[in-house]
This record gives C-alpha cells, sequence and structure tokens, in this order.
C-alpha cells in the first residue's frame, strides 16, 4: 500500500530525492530519520505521514474531516488502508463515527485478497469491505481496483458526494497484491505461483492502462516506453547515489520537533546525551552525521 500511496505524491514540491532521502533518512529526510523506509509524508501536500500500525490513521481521519465540517472549508478527507486493516477495532470506530457525525471523509480500501499472509476468506466471512457500509448508514460503491479509470472515476464521485452532502463514503477497490508483503515475507508458503503469474499477465493495473494506451493513437509505443524506462532508471539510480552520501540528520534532532517547546524532561535527556557523545564520542560514527 506504500508504494501505491507514494505514487500520489509525485510531483514537483515532493520529488524523487525527496523519497529516496526518507528511505536513507538522511539529514534531507522531512522526517529526520523518525520513520521506517516508504512512510512519506507532506505537509504542503496535506500528506499525513504514512503509519506502520494498522488503522491508526482511520479514527484520524475522521477526525481531521469533522473538523472541516465545522469550518465549512469545502474540503474533505480521503483515507487509505488494505481490507487486513478493516479487522481492527480503529477501522470500526472511524466508520461509526464519520457516519453519525456526517464528516466528509472517504474511506478507501484497497482489497488486495492478503493481510500480510492471511488470504481474505480467513479474514472475514462476506464478500468483501462494502458490505459493511449499509451497517453504518455509509454511501458506499464497489469498483474494479485494476481499472485506472475505473478508480479514478469512482474516487471522483466519492469526493464530489462527500463534499457537496458532507458525509462519509465507503470505496473499496478490488484488487491483488502480486509482490511480497515486505522483504521479510516469502509468499510462495501460502500461495501458489500459478496464482501471482495469472494476476500478473492477466490482470495487472499498469498492463491493462498500457494495452488501453497502445491502442491510442499517439498515445504510447514501444520505442517512447523502452526510451522512458531506460531515463527512469538512470534517475532512480543516480537519486540513490546523492542519498546514500549525504549525512545523518544532527544528534539533537531525535529530541525537537516532537513537542513545540522541549519538556524539561527531554532537555535533561538530551544534556545527558550531549555529554555522554563529548566523553565518549571516539566510539560513535559521529562523522556520519550533521554537526551544525
Amino acid at each position: 500500500m506504500a508504494t501505491a500511496l507514494c505514487r500520489q505524491l509525485v510531483s514537483s514540491v515532493f520529488t524523487l530525492d525527496d523519497f529516496i532521502n526518507q528511505c536513507y533518512g538522511n539529514h534531507l529526510d522531512r522526517g529526520l530519520g523518525r520513520q521506517m523506509p516508504v512512510h512519506y509524508g507532506s505537509e504542503k501536500l496535506n500528506f499525513v505521514t504514512i503509519s506502520s500500525p494498522l488503522a491508526t490513521q482511520m479514527p484520524q481521519a475522521s477526525g481531521a474531516a469533522y473538523a472541516f465540517k465545522r469550518k465549512q472549508n469545502g474540503l474533505c478527507v480521503i483515507c487509505f488502508f488494505g481490507e487486513g486493516a478493516a479487522s481492527e477495532g480503529d477501522a470500526h470506530v472511524a466508520m461509526n463515527f464519520a457516519a453519525t457525525l456526517d464528516a466528509p471523509v472517504i474511506f478507501f480500501c484497497r482489497n488486495n485478497g492478503y493481510a500480510i499472509s492471511t488470504p481474505t476468506h480467513e479474514q472475514y466471512r462476506g464478500d468483501g469491505i462494502a458490505g459493511r457500509g449499509p451497517g453504518y448508514g455509509m454511501a458506499t460503491m464497489r469498483v474494479d481496483g485494476n481499472d485506472f479509470f475505473a478508480v479514478y472515476n469512482a474516487t471522483r464521485a466519492a469526493r464530489e458526494m462527500a463534499i457537496k452532502e458532507s458525509r462519509p463514503v465507503l470505496l473499496e477497490a478490488m484488487t491483488y497484491r502480486i509482490g511480497h508483503h515486505s522483504t521479510s515475507d516469502d509468499s510462495s508458503v501460502y500461495r501458489s505461483a500459478d496464482e501471482v503469474n495469472y494476476w500478473d499477465k492477466k490482470d495487472h493495473p499498469i498492463g491493462r492502462l498500457r494495452k488501453y494506451m497502445l491502442r491510442q493513437e499517439g498515445w504510447w509505443d514501444q520505442t517512447r516506453e523502452e526510451a522512458w524506462m531506460k531515463e527512469t532508471r538512470k534517475s532512480v539510480m543516480q537519486a540513490l547515489e546523492r542519498a546514500e552520501k549525504r549525512k545523518k540528520p544532527k544528534v539533537d534532532t531525535m529530541f525537537t520537533d516532537v513537542y513545540k517547546d522541549i519538556e524539561p524532561h527531554i532537555q535533561r535527556q538530551m544534556n545527558q546525551l550531549n555529554e555522554h557523545l563529548k566523553k565518549y564520542g571516539e566510539h560513535y560514527p559521529l562523522k556520519n552525521f550533521v554537526d551544525k
């Protein structure tokens, strides 16, 4: 999910270097190395930092949407989560609050078939997450998550409904997770190669979009694609090289930014660490950190 979310951040404001600096946690990482890799966020783009704990973002989304409603600013919130996160208690709390408060929020569920290694038939007895929407009195849509244009149109319709009618919308995109959940996950243990190959070859969202674009005159062609892939790979490798050479954030930054003003107990901890490093600094790779 994080990979898909990061695609929405790509812009002149949040650049490829921003993505990779975050993964390396260097001093140009906007989170100053505090987050796990691929946990992006951007205040300028109103994109809340991705969190590892499941569903914690959902009640926050309901609260933010209710605040928007109170301000009458004509905005809505969209909250992304997987069908596995929908099993968390926070998911129920978030959707019930949003429904009863008529908060303008879109709950976008990516149902990719697996919560890490747990298939959907072991997660719930229904046919998905959309069936829960009516129980909350919530407008609900289900869409082919591998159809680029269907997802765009459904999300656009949900946004219009959330803003104009000041109400929550549950949108479920049915898709499939081709890759492993993470580098520590071996999905061959719990699913067959034939299953993965089917989705990769027959119903891959990028492949489907590519075929459509190739059928449209002048939209795309093999030559353009090969040039794009070559240039993209070059850009990524250069950004990786730049990020790897950059120093880590200043050590003091681990104590700042959590509170507007540094609390006394945190100030004491910072002082203790600085004294420790003055005395034993030669035992630490301080040259790899920004010193000012």
